[in-house]
C-alpha cells in the first residue's frame, strides 16, 4: 500500500528479515538510506558528511573505536563506496563478533571493487534497489507522470512538476557529472561528457560503437569501458542479442542501451515533453527500467535480451525470468490492434519454446490478438509476477 507520505519498499522484508549484513547498491535518491533508517539501525555512519569521512579515512581504527564505545547491534554506513577500505574491517568485524549487523549502502560497485574491497556474499548479502516500481505502487502508476518525471520517489510525489523537473535537472548535472568526476572513475572527463551525451540520445536504439565513437570524438576502445562505468554506477544498462538463436536468426548483434529511469533521461535530453513524436521510445524506456527493478525487488533473478533479425524482424524485449522465456512487444498507444502482435507471432518459428508472448500497451483494456495477449502494461507485470 501506498500513499502521498509513505511508500513500502517490497525489499525491505527481505532487508529485515535476515540476521546477515547487507549491502545495498542502488543509484541515488532511490532511497537506500530511508528505507534503512525505518529499519532503526542503533548507529548511523553518514560517510557522505566530509566530517565523518575525514575521521574515517584519517584513522583505520575510527570504526572499531566506535563500537567499542557503544552497544550497537545494528550499523548503517552510508556512501561506503566513498571509503572502500572500510568494508575489509566490517567484514572482519563480522567474523569476530557475533550478533552484529550491518547495513552498508552505496552507488558504485565498481568504486568498492577498484578500492579495494572485498565483496565477499559469503559474509555480505548483495541487494540492488531502484526507483519505485508499479507493484510497490498498487499497480496504479500514472502513466503521463513516469513517462515524463520517472519514479524517483521524491519526484513521483513532487506535486508541482516544474519542481520536479529543477530537481532532476540538478540530479543529472549533479549526479552524471559531478559524481563521475568526484570518484574518479575516467580519466578524460570531457571526453566521457561527450560519450554520455551520445549514449543517451541513443538510449533506446542499436549502438554502433564505431559510428559513436566518430561522433563522440573518443577512441573506439574507450566505448566498452565507459558503457560499464554507466553500468556499474547503476544509471544505465546494455541488452544484448537473446543467445538461444543468436546465429539461427542472424540477429543485429549491437546491444541497446537504457537509462535507469525516464526523469533522469528526460532532464539529460532537457525535454520532458510526453509528445506523439516522443511516445514509442519514452514507453520503452519505462517497461525496460520497470522489468529489471520489478526484478530486482521482488527478489528476482532476470536477463533482458534484444531480438532483432537483419531482415528486419523485431521483438522489443526478450525476458528471462524464474527459468522461463517470455517475448515482451511495446506499443506506445492506447489501443492495438492484429498487426501489432505479428512480430510475436514470428519470434515463435525462431523459438517454439517461449513460455508466454505479450503486447504491452499505454491503454486500459486487455484484449487477445490471433491468441496473444494484449495488456496495459501494469496488468503484464501482475502476469508475469512482477
Amino acid at each position: 500500500m501506498y500513499n502521498e507520505h509513505m511508500i513500502s519498499r517490497k525489499i525491505e522484508a527481505d532487508l529485515a528479515g535476515t540476521k546477515k549484513s547487507i549491502l545495498l547498491l542502488g543509484p541515488r535518491q532511490v532511497g537506500k538510506s530511508t528505507l534503512i533508517q525505518m529499519l532503526k539501525p542503533s548507529l548511523v555512519i553518514q560517510l557522505a558528511d566530509e566530517a565523518e569521512f575525514y575521521a574515517f579515512s584519517s584513522n583505520p581504527s575510527e570504526l572499531r573505536t566506535r563500537l567499542d564505545s557503544t552497544d550497537a547491534r545494528t550499523i548503517l554506513i552510508d556512501e561506503v563506496q566513498r571509503l572502500p577500505s572500510l568494508l575489509n574491517t566490517v567484514q572482519a568485524i563480522i567474523d569476530e563478533r557475533r550478533g552484529i549487523k550491518f547495513f552498508l549502502t552505496g552507488t558504485s560497485a565498481r568504486k568498492l571493487r577498484r578500492g579495494g574491497a572485498n565483496l565477499n556474499p559469503g559474509r555480505l548479502l548483495n541487494f540492488l534497489m531502484g526507483p519505485l516500481v508499479s507493484s510497490e505502487l498498487d499497480y496504479k502508476i500514472v502513466n503521463q507522470k513516469i513517462l515524463g518525471h520517472g519514479s524517483l520517489p521524491e519526484i513521483y510525489l513532487e506535486k508541482n512538476s516544474k519542481i520536479a523537473e529543477q530537481i532532476l535537472k540538478s540530479y543529472v548535472s549533479n549526479y552524471i557529472s559531478e559524481e563521475i568526476r568526484a570518484e574518479a572513475l575516467v580519466r578524460n572527463l570531457e571526453a566521457f561528457t561527450r560519450f554520455s551525451q551520445s549514449a543517451i540520445r541513443q538510449a533506446g536504439h542499436f549502438v554502433d560503437y564505431s559510428k559513436m565513437a566518430k561522433q563522440a570524438k573518443v577512441p573506439r576502445h574507450s566505448i566498452s569501458r565507459f558503457f560499464e562505468i554507466f553500468e556499474d554506477t547503476l544509471i544505465g544498462h546494455r541488452i544484448w542479442p537473446f543467445e538461444p538463436v543468436l546465429e539461427d536468426a542472424d540477429l543485429i548483434k549491437h546491444p541497446k542501451f537504457f537509462l535507469f529511469d525516464n526523469g533522469v533521461y528526460n532532464a539529460t535530453l532537457g525535454n520532458f515533453n510526453v509528445s506523439s513524436d516522443r511516445i514509442g521510445i519514452l514507453t520503452e524506456q519505462l517497461i525496460f527500467s520497470q522489468l529489471l527493478h520489478s526484478a530486482w525487488a521482488a527478489q528476482k533473478q532476470i536477463k533482458i535480451s534484444t531480438f532483432r533479425t537483419r531482415g528486419g524482424l523485431e521483438v522489443d524485449f526478450i525476458v528471462e525470468l524464474d527459468g522461463e522465456v517470455f517475448a515482451i512487444e511495446v506499443k506506445g498507444a492506447q489501443d492495438v490492434f492484429q498487426e501489432s502482435v505479428q512480430s510475436l507471432k514470428n519470434f515463435q518459428h525462431y523459438y517454439p519454446h517461449c513460455s508466454g508472448l505479450f503486447l504491452f500497451h499505454l491503454g486500459n483494456q486487455s484484449k487477445k490478438l490471433d491468441g496473444i495477449w494484449a495488456h496495459p502494461w501494469q496488468k503484464g507485470f501482475k502476469e508475469l509476477g512482477l
